[in-house]
């Protein structure tokens, strides 16, 4: 990554530091809509705002908030439904849950915008399925300032599909590397306190050390991903070619393949090296999130790959003196979610009103706050940008009833971000969104390549985006790969 991050003189991990940096330079519920009086207080009959939209109920369709229930996203359309109920608009939102895994929601939403049986007006798309949702006319274009400089140049190019901006981006996403802090100690380990510089190499030393002189009795294994048959084994499998082969592209601007036996063959060894007996829990063969991060709670291994999401669920486990966090050696993928307005709603323009409030930068550094990965710079860097839309975040302190111990800095924020998503003095800056600059520096920024992205959208992608930081080479991969099982492709 940036390399900015050495051994701290203190315990707490600079991960909020850490979480921008890497994102600049690199991842059916029945519902009505109608008036839908019960469902924030809207009464009589449908009547037609100014701007055409007709009154009632805005329903927002998303999956499972991971910042629990009554979560952040939640609370947020809470705060807009007041503002609402002040001005007397005649408009509310509602948030409907979506269940299964990420595919099973794609298909959910597929099938109901295709076929109008749910009245949804906002859904929360994966980044890699705008393209496809777009393209089936099933989204609207939306304002193209909704999608202003501020939000992270490698996230903002998720929004937009053949010119236009059709989705705004919520909240990102981007590999992060867990590990126990106090396993390494009790194995003598010189710098327990890990550094952003990490490389996969030094990992494997690590483990070889660690198999030596087992931490504990429950340890089994280094480290522990997700290799199960679904998305988060293809976002491995990106992760060790993108990290293998500098500058990799499996497919070119038309969607045929353009990667050669080299290239295949280098990330190939890659996903071996790290997939192999010697140092991967057995159990991660059939891992999803769910279950490595149990693993890695049960200390059955001393690293885990996984989102920042479980950045403050960790720390509710272990204290700062347990647990360490590091950006993932190599590139790491590019994920989250954007919203965008449907083709079928009928308050289109209202809709767009509560997008622009929902991605904005209060709400973005609310969404930070809560554990979630923000899409606008600001979000990390101004100290005047604060969360006063939602009740504060419960404190960091360890003591006290529901309280959160997850380490924060001084404003604050989670104390992970800026360093694995910003980047650092003297690196390049925010990737060019300029063709001509992409064409003639393709280190410092690729593009999403519309091809790639309409393959992935099509179930044959890697649902993510690999990106790494500047020192390291492009800010953003596009590129699709299947594996049938892990570390045998």
């Amino acid at each position: 990554m940036t390399g900015r991050l050495t051994a701290p003189p203190t315990r707490t991990p600079v991960l909020w530091p850490a979480l921008l940096t890497v994102l600049l330079l690199v991842a059916v519920a029945a519902c009505t809509g109608g008036t839908d009086a019960g469902a924030g207080g809207v009464d009589g009959g449908p009547t037609v705002s100014a701007s055409g939209d007709m009154e009632g109920v805005i329903v927002v369709a998303s999956g499972r908030d991971v910042t629990g229930k009554n979560g952040i996203r939640q609370q947020l359309i809470d705060a807009w439904n007041q503002r609402q109920q002040r001005e007397n608009s005649g408009f509310r939102a509602r948030l409907v849950e979506l269940p299964g895994s990420a595919d099973e929601q794609r298909s959910q939403l597929l099938a109901a915008l295709q076929s109008r049986s749910a009245d949804y007006d906002v859904v929360n798309l994966d980044v890699t399925w705008v393209p496809e949702f777009a393209t089936a006319d099933l989204i609207e274009p939306l304002p193209h300032d909704l999608v202003d400089p501020d939000i992270i140049p490698s996230v903002a190019g998720t929004a937009r599909w053949d010119g236009k901006v059709y989705a705004v981006p919520f909240n990102s996403d981007v590999g992060l590397l867990y590990y126990r802090r106090d396993y390494l100690e009790r194995a003598d380990v010189e710098r327990p306190d890990l550094g952003a510089d990490l490389t996969w190499n030094e990992l494997r030393g690590l483990i070889d050390i660690l198999d030596a002189r087992p931490a504990a009795d429950v340890y089994e294994k280094g480290w522990t991903t997700q290799l199960a048959a679904y998305e988060g084994r293809t976002v491995n499998a990106v992760e060790a070619f993108a990290s293998a082969v500098p500058d990799l592209e499996l497919v070119d601007e038309e969607g045929r393949y353009a990667a050669d036996v080299d290239d295949l063959t280098d990330g190939i060894a890659e996903l071996r090296r790290r997939t192999e007996t010697a140092y991967t829990l057995q159990d991660a063969a059939e891992s999803d999130e769910a279950a490595s991060l149990s693993d890695f709670v049960e200390g059955r291994t001393a690293f885990l790959r996984h989102w920042p999401s479980e950045y403050r669920t960790l720390y509710r486990t272990f204290s700062e003196e347990r647990l360490g966090v590091v950006p993932l050696p190599g590139r790491a993928v590019l994920g989250g979610q954007n919203l965008a307005v449907t083709g079928v709603s009928q308050r289109k323009d209202k809709a767009a009103d509560l997008i622009r409030f929902l991605t904005g930068k209060e709400s973005e550094r609310c969404l930070l706050d809560a554990g979630f990965a923000a899409t606008r710079v600001s979000a990390y860097e101004d100290d005047g940008v604060r969360c006063a839309a939602v009740a504060p975040a419960p404190s960091a302190s360890p003591t006290g009833e529901g309280a959160d111990p997850a380490p924060r800095d001084g404003e604050g924020r989670p104390a992970y971000a800026r360093d694995i998503l910003l980047p650092g003095p003297g690196e390049s800056g925010p990737p060019s969104e300029d063709p001509a600059v992409r064409r003639a520096h393709p280190d410092v920024h690729r593009a999403a390549r519309p091809a790639a992205r309409r393959r992935r959208a099509h179930g044959r992608g890697a649902g993510r985006t690999a990106g790494r930081g500047p020192a390291q080479g492009p800010a953003a991969l596009r590129a699709a790969s299947r594996l049938d099982s892990p570390g045998r492709p």
